[in-house]
């Protein structure tokens, strides 16, 4: 059986933006399978089982923020006794050019909050992860402030806001793109 996350942040205020592409991928694959998501307290998710090719797969979005995703992710792990090679994460990627989705598996977190939050509470990286990138011109003038305070503001801005209106027309193949991929695992 495989696991497969959709990281990104509870609540309508976060539906569209870019740290939910995780979440964005993990509906498209729900509603393409036929299956129904239903919150698990226990697990702290939305949680839907579903069967491609004839194999059971869980498909998940934590209700935890990303930032505090391990603490789901392990829950879910334990729950349905996975190894950490069952799992594939998929989630946003500042360092990779919007449009582009990279597979990697068993590498470090990057800098990014809910992979190494997952890192730390499964006490290994060895799990697959789709990275959807969302690097844009913006995200450079944002990379060249001087100030820390003003630089990790202008950063959580972009990470939690909306895509550009010339990339909500690619979106649709984005979230398609990624969601073939992660079905090639």
């Amino acid at each position: 059986m495989k696991l497969i996350i959709g990281l990104g942040n509870p609540g309508k205020e976060y539906e569209g933006s870019r740290h939910n592409i995780g979440f964005r991928v993990v509906d498209y694959l729900n509603k393409e399978y036929g299956g129904s998501f239903d919150l698990d307290k226990k697990l702290n998710s939305e949680v839907s089982e579903i069967k491609i090719n004839s194999q059971k797969v869980l498909l998940a979005k934590p209700q935890t923020f990303v930032n505090k995703s391990g603490e789901a992710v392990k829950k879910l792990a334990k729950s349905y006794k996975l190894k950490s090679s069952s799992l594939i994460i998929i989630h946003d990627d500042l360092d990779i050019p919007f449009g582009k989705v990279k597979v990697s598996f068993a590498s470090r977190s990057a800098g990014h909050k809910g992979v190494e939050s997952i890192i730390k509470a499964l006490k290994t990286g060895k799990f697959y992860r789709i990275r959807i990138g969302t690097f844009n011109s913006q995200l450079v003038k944002i990379r060249k402030i001087k100030d820390k305070r003003k630089k990790l503001s202008e950063m959580n801005k972009f990470v939690i806001g909306s895509f550009s209106q010339s990339e909500k027309p690619k979106l649709n193949n984005l979230i398609k793109t990624a969601a073939e991929k992660t079905l090639q695992l």
